[in-house]
């Protein structure tokens, strides 16, 4: 069984890789762009389509909002690049807006963020996933009829090119990235070539199309409402921007330098395709509305579109405006415009465990998740982050409109907290800076993150104020409930901590060692595993030394005690009566009246057990003691040992890796547990394995 699983794990995973051969994953810049960069790259597929979804909620008319929307957020967006750049340069240890928070604000900030940036990374899978099945239902009915099923078999497949290692992942995702921004970037310019030099007219599919406004003569509170909801919308293009500050520990030497840079490239790109393709949307005469009403608010020729109405994506309809129906540049387009959506998630899948990791070694979250799997990846937290997603998706039925109502909450929350927190950063190394060169640097940069707080705080209240009742409140309700799960995690880890630190000037005394060590070795009946035991125990050369036997049927109880004189075992055998027939509890109220009569001795209990070579072998032995362990760990003063004899079948095991035999071999090695005389805790160590010993 082990080496099939093996043979599996290594056909998906890879071979595994020594801790030396970090370096070796780590990323030059032009494999880190795509690794880090595709959710904000492939936001530019959804949010220029979010704001004209939204004004068109008060009819086309609204539609000349639409550029200074998309200017609003394409400020925001440069404004938290910049921001960041300077994050990357004075944090480089990979913590990102967790790290920044907590320094500047305080353990509570620092949670806040990490919370909120956790929710948003599984959103990001979610979202982008749900998007790209979305965008491939409208050609494969299959897919459109079976969207929660497609949705979570490509998070299963992201989930394993990640497991392989982060390079792996990079170098599978690079050429899909790229060829999307040269697609697009390729699009708008030869669509604004044509546009502004040739001088031809573009027109979208839906050009000709009208839309009945939900909403008509709107006060100028409403209608500013709506602009500023559309706003909210559009700024989903900033998804994805702080994942590179999480992610600097996976860049090569400088890494601050090349995070930055891989930043600044990424916004450049990210504002020319977001500019690019809203403005040849606009161009165009694309026609969006709300999926759910579309049917009926979509006038075709002046009557509805109808239920069986698909309506294009945004860039499916510019591509098709500049390049034409059925041509082989359009069906490029839409092919690596599906394809960067499902790969857009793959920026989570570098952030959420980095993030756990520096969270799990603060003691915030399960220790587990600061170590490395078999491919320097943070594996728990790649699967953990896997199985949020599918719920997610599973929950919400892959509906990729009642998803993005809870997107964008936490990034903004952790983008405004990391602002206020690098102001507080540069504010306090300026008290100390001297240098007037430096310190003109540092008040620029503080500068650049005051107006970064500000405009994204700006951003949070409108997303707050216009999303809540459209399922944000689902998200305001999941961050406190992380934020205290992690709280706890760490009051636990912290209590555990004082409970078994040692004082500095603490020393071992005679007092504090136990008085007397009395052995008893459980016996069933008179067989190799036990001689071992009884020669294992007379070996540690305990005080006192007596074989324990349960006596639950008479003639067999004395048939051992007959066997046991006539072959002059040297160890004095105690039957203990069982009137119920039990064993456990026999056991139990002997040790625990040894420990009453000495409170200062310990007292061991050694086990005999079988070592195995078949899982269904541990169903057919080592039950008793495994109960019997279960009851005794929990007992003070008490020593648990397991004794092991390796039965025939375990001899297929040999020259197995160390982890399967560690696997196989349950309780092959011996326990100390209870608030014992000689200190608090719990206690293991090695018993060697044997094979020639004899009993």
């Amino acid at each position: 069984m082990p080496k099939v699983t093996d043979l599996v794990k290594r056909l998906f995973i890879g071979r595994a890789l020594r801790s030396t051969q970090l370096h070796e994953q780590l990323l030059p810049k032009r494999i880190a762009l795509p690794v880090f960069a595709s959710d904000a790259l492939s936001s530019v597929a959804y949010a220029p389509q979010e704001i004209l979804v939204i004004l068109s909620i008060a009819g086309i008319s609204f539609y000349h909002f639409a550029p200074w929307v998309a200017a609003a957020v394409v400020l925001v967006m440069l404004t938290v690049v910049a921001s960041y750049r300077q994050n990357v340069h004075a944090y480089p240890s990979g913590g990102g807006d967790y790290e920044v928070a907590t320094v500047n604000l305080g353990q509570n900030a620092g949670l806040t963020v990490a919370s909120a940036l956790m929710v948003d990374y599984v959103l990001t899978v979610a979202v982008s996933v749900a998007n790209g099945v979305d965008y491939v239902g409208a050609t494969i009915p299959y897919v459109a009829e079976h969207k929660p099923t497609v949705a979570i078999t490509i998070v299963v497949f992201l989930t394993l090119v990640n497991l392989r290692g982060i390079r792996e992942s990079g170098v599978a995702f690079a050429i899909p990235t790229y060829a999307f921004m040269f697609a697009v970037i390729g699009l708008v310019a030869w669509g604004g070539f044509r546009l502004l030099v040739l001088g031809d007219e573009l027109r979208a599919p839906t050009a000709d199309y009208e839309i009945i406004p939900e909403q008509v003569n709107l006060a100028s509170f409403a209608a500013a409402f709506l602009v500023l909801r559309a706003f909210s919308s559009g700024c989903a293009a900033l998804t994805g921007v702080e994942a590179i500050s999480n992610g600097v520990p996976a860049f090569r030497k400088p890494k601050s330098k090349n995070a930055a840079t891989t930043l600044l490239m990424m916004g450049l790109i990210s504002v020319t395709m977001f500019v690019g393709i809203i403005a040849l949307g606009l161009a165009s005469g694309v026609k969006l509305a709300d999926p759910a009403v579309a049917a009926h608010n979509v006038l075709i020729n002046g009557r509805p579109a109808g239920p069986d109405y698909y309506q294009p994506p945004i860039i499916a309809q510019v591509a098709e405006a500049v390049f034409g129906n059925g041509s082989l540049f359009f069906f490029v387009i839409a092919a690596v415009t599906a394809l960067i959506l499902f790969l857009a998630a793959n920026t989570a899948f570098n952030g959420f465990p980095v993030l756990g990791s520096i969270l799990a070694q603060d003691r915030f979250l399960p220790r587990q998740l600061h170590t490395r799997g078999d491919r320097l990846a943070f594996s728990n937290g790649i699967i953990i982050l896997a199985a949020g997603a599918c719920l997610l998706l599973w929950g919400f039925q892959a509906d990729v409109s009642r998803l993005l109502n809870l997107y964008i909450v936490g990034v903004f929350v952790s983008f405004t907290l990391s602002q206020i927190g690098m102001v507080r950063h540069w504010t306090r190394h300026l008290k100390t800076e001297s240098d007037p060169k430096t310190r003109m640097r540092m008040q620029r940069s503080r500068v650049i993150n005051f107006f970064g707080a500000v405009m994204t705080g700006v951003v949070l209240v409108v997303v707050l104020l216009t999303k809540f009742t459209h399922g944000a409140w689902i998200v305001c309700v999941a961050m406190p409930v992380l934020f205290l799960m992690m709280k706890a995690i760490h009051r636990h880890y912290e209590n555990v901590a004082r409970e078994l630190a040692v004082a500095e000037d603490a020393h071992v005394e005679e007092a504090m060692l136990p008085a007397r060590n009395h052995a008893i070795v459980l016996v069933s009946k008179i067989h190799k595993p036990t001689l071992r035991a009884l020669s294992y125990a007379r070996a540690t050369r305990p005080s006192t030394l007596e074989a324990v036997t349960v006596g639950v049927e008479g003639e067999e109880a004395r048939a051992l005690q007959e066997e046991w004189e006539r072959r002059g075992i040297p160890v004095p055998l105690k039957m203990l009566d069982s009137p119920y027939r039990e064993i456990t509890r026999p056991i139990l109220e002997y040790v625990k009246s040894l420990r009453r009569r000495s409170p200062r001795d310990v007292v061991t209990v050694y086990i005999p057990e079988y070592v195995v070579g078949h899982w269904w072998e541990h169903l057919l032995h080592n039950q008793s003691a495994l109960r019997l362990k279960g009851r005794l760990l929990f007992q003070p003063g008490v020593m648990v040992t397991s004794v092991p004899w390796q039965l025939h079948s375990s001899d297929r095991l040999k020259g197995r890796p160390e982890r399967y035999v560690r696997s196989a071999v349950r309780g092959a090695q011996p326990e100390a547990a209870g608030r014992g005389v000689a200190g608090q805790g719990s206690v293991r160590y090695e018993v060697a394995r044997d094979d020639d010993a004899k009993a």
